[in-house]
């Protein structure tokens, strides 16, 4: 394995490093896996570059879900609670603590990419009536 001397901010360390502690593994391993996982993403290139905002992540079926950046927010549950429970804009901004502009973004996202979402939403649903009953 190559060795590489990395310098980080500060604040941006110990960020790395509560978050490491709390996956239970090293700096370094932490590190490694958050690196991995960038990488990984660019192969894939999933992202939208219209859409700077939204990342995708695989969820817990393996399949690739759209996410706001830097968070686990996922695009369709602020469609959802938008379209369906009617919140504003202002309103989800203040509910998921973020920034208005990553909202519309998100929602301008969703416009753009309605069917694969739609598509997530529909398959979730038949997910959840299977385990159900």
């Amino acid at each position: 394995m190559a060795r590489y001397a990395l310098n980080l901010p500060q604040q941006l360390k110990q960020e790395a490093e509560a978050w490491a502690q709390k996956q239970g593994v090293s700096l370094n391993q932490f590190i490694l896996w958050a690196t991995a996982e960038k990488v990984g993403s660019l192969n894939q290139q999933l992202d939208d570059p219209e859409f700077p905002q939204i990342t995708y992540r695989r969820g817990a079926s393996g399949v690739p879900v759209p996410v706001l950046r830097g968070t686990g927010i996922r695009v369709q549950a602020v469609a959802i609670a938008h379209e369906t429970w009617g919140m504003t804009k202002a309103e989800l901004a203040e509910e998921y603590g973020l920034a208005q502009r990553q909202i519309e973004e998100a929602l301008n996202f969703f416009t753009a990419h309605r069917a694969e979402i739609d598509s997530q939403i529909a398959n979730e649903a038949v997910l959840a009536r299977q385990t159900d009953g």
